[in-house]
């Protein structure tokens, strides 16, 4: 096959109309208020905990502040739970707060953060679960909720990847004691850079509200320690635009993701991850799974010759949390117990999609994967 002339990318920002966004930068210039809880911000709050079906919505400067705040907020301390299967930001924001994360392994079937595992890893140490949605597939909500029920843990989720994914018809955002997102640009759903953290519990809302600006409750009382995790009007502006398209972004998503669905399940050793699609999806992350002695080449052999003809896939995530530092070196062994963690950390490989990338682009891709089988299959 042809070379690839265009390089297609992992993460490519989606744009709504740029004239909606002009119109409204023109306005926050007019009214001369940039930050500090403006009218964009409480705008997109607000219509944000419409979309998501939540009492509350708290914007933020970014994933990974709204994260630490949601943590600390929820006064989690000692050990939490989590998977080593995540971004490294899930990680990192419990030992900012000198907390320690417990890397739990994933189950195998949905390569989200396995129940029994977190059982078995419950001490008197441990104070929280933070389940992590990945590549937007909701994980175990209800045995997670059970689980931190009986043992009175508190329980957080990193939705990053899951804005606009349901749970028995259900939105995520109001499970647990409250969600965090990410509205980092290359997600489905962005701000530029930006976050929030969404709750159905009022007290913890108004903690977080008093958190991101300082602990300042009136203009001159403080009356909790804060930090700067306020969500710029600008940021907002972004965001009250594109959501108005979120609709055509995920249906572009979801297109590529059944062409790539069509194009790949004839070929031998690889595995698409599928949604499931009697739910609400972004169809954000197309993952395929490699099995190499059915495929004929490895992973990372794939991903160099797609590489080498401009496609450019991504081990998302490789090698796992508990394998970068400064968690190898500080807990050497949490690998005894992430068997499933492992083993598909060595054969995932993220594809690109979204609105940089077309239907016909897809069968290209899938042509160049289709093509470095045949050449196995012929040798």
């Amino acid at each position: 096959m042809d070379q690839v002339k265009k390089k297609f990318y992992i993460g490519r920002p989606n744009i709504g109309k740029q004239s909606r966004f002009y119109s409204r930068l023109d306005a926050l210039m007019e009214r001369r208020w940039l930050t500090n809880d403006g009218e964009f911000v409480r705008e997109l709050e607000q219509k944000l905990s419409d979309y998501l079906g939540v009492e509350h919505c708290v914007a933020m400067c970014n994933g990974t502040v709204a994260l630490e705040l949601a943590i600390r907020a929820n006064t989690m301390t000692g050990k939490v739970l989590i998977p080593s299967m995540t971004f490294i930001a899930t990680a990192h924001a419990l030992k900012w707060q000198e907390i320690t994360p417990v890397f739990v392994d994933i189950d195998p079937s949905s390569y989200n953060l396995c129940p029994e595992s977190v059982t078995g890893l419950i001490d008197h140490e441990v104070s929280g679960i933070l389940g992590v949605h990945l590549y937007g597939r909701p994980c175990a909500i209800d045995a997670l909720t059970q689980i931190a029920e009986e043992n009175d843990l508190k329980l957080v989720f990193d939705a990053a990847h899951a804005f606009g994914a349901s749970f028995k018809g259900q939105k995520v955002g109001g499970n647990g004691n409250c969600e965090v997102f990410s509205f980092h640009a290359t997600k489905v759903f962005n701000t530029f850079e930006g976050g929030a953290v969404t709750t159905n519990d009022h007290e913890l809302a108004k903690k977080l509200r008093l958190m991101r600006n300082f602990g300042f409750e009136g203009e001159d009382c403080v009356s909790y320690i804060g930090t700067n995790g306020k969500m710029a009007e600008v940021n907002a502006a972004m965001g009250l635009t594109n959501l108005e398209q979120i609709d055509d972004f995920i249906e572009v998503n979801r297109q590529n993701y059944l062409a790539y669905k069509e194009g790949l399940h004839s070929v031998e050793g690889i595995d698409l991850i599928a949604y499931d699609e009697r739910e609400s999806n972004n169809f954000q992350y197309v993952i395929i799974r490699i099995d190499e002695a059915r495929f004929g080449h490895s992973r990372d052999t794939l991903k160099a010759y797609l590489s080498s003809h401009g496609v450019m896939a991504r081990r998302y995530f490789h090698p796992g949390c508990h394998k970068m530092e400064p968690y190898n070196s500080l807990y050497p062994d949490a690998a005894l117990n992430l068997s499933e963690t492992e083993s598909f950390s060595r054969l995932v490989l993220a594809l690109p999609t979204g609105t940089q990338i077309s239907v016909e682009e897809v069968h290209e891709v899938c042509n160049l994967i289709k093509s470095i089988h045949l050449k196995h299959e012929l040798s």
